[in-house]
């Protein structure tokens, strides 16, 4: 997800790293914050792979900025990751976020649709973070109070989430 969160924001606009490390940290930092040790790696693999081209500009102060910017080999794999995210990329919610986050940039509507799709059809299948004999646990069959709820804090959230999918949905298609 670091990468496509990477080729994302550098499909809007060149950015230093320090600016790109800011809107990533913004994007998910409070959830899953990144550290230099993989962010210039991720940057540096992007490069050598030819995603990102880089150029030096006078910083403002002593030292040189690296600037950053997206290579139409970048924005083609940006694009396919977005048309084709892995299954973790729609199950877990943090990387679906992220994924959303810059879903806007796909140009076909259907196909933004298809991925909503996806986790409209996960969403959709029964699941809990609790099961007895098999079966997922509902908050009104939780005795624990903390257990109680975070079942119903997730159900809240999964009810506004598949209703806003239905939404866009059904705009995308129309």
């Amino acid at each position: 997800m670091l990468e496509l969160t990477i080729l994302g924001f550098l499909a809007e606009e060149p950015l230093h790293g320090y600016e790109l490390k800011a809107r990533i940290k913004g994007l998910s930092g409070h959830v899953r914050p990144v550290s230099d040790g993989a962010l210039y790696p991720a940057i540096n693999r992007l490069i050598k792979n030819g995603k990102l081209a880089e150029r030096t500009e006078p910083g403002t102060g002593a030292a040189p900025r690296r600037i950053l910017s997206l290579t139409d080999d970048g924005r083609a794999d940006l694009l396919e990751r977005l048309r084709h995210p892995k299954d973790a990329d729609i199950t877990d919610g943090q990387r679906f976020f992220t994924l959303l986050a810059f879903l806007g940039t796909l140009p076909d509507r259907r196909e933004q649709a298809a991925v909503l799709r996806r986790r409209q059809d996960f969403l959709l299948t029964p699941a809990s973070f609790f099961y007895r004999d098999g079966t997922p646990v509902r908050a009104e069959q939780e005795d624990d109070l903390f257990r109680r709820g975070m079942l119903r804090i997730a159900r809240a959230t999964g009810t506004a989430e598949k209703e806003w999918l239905a939404e866009a949905i059904a705009e995308l298609e129309s």
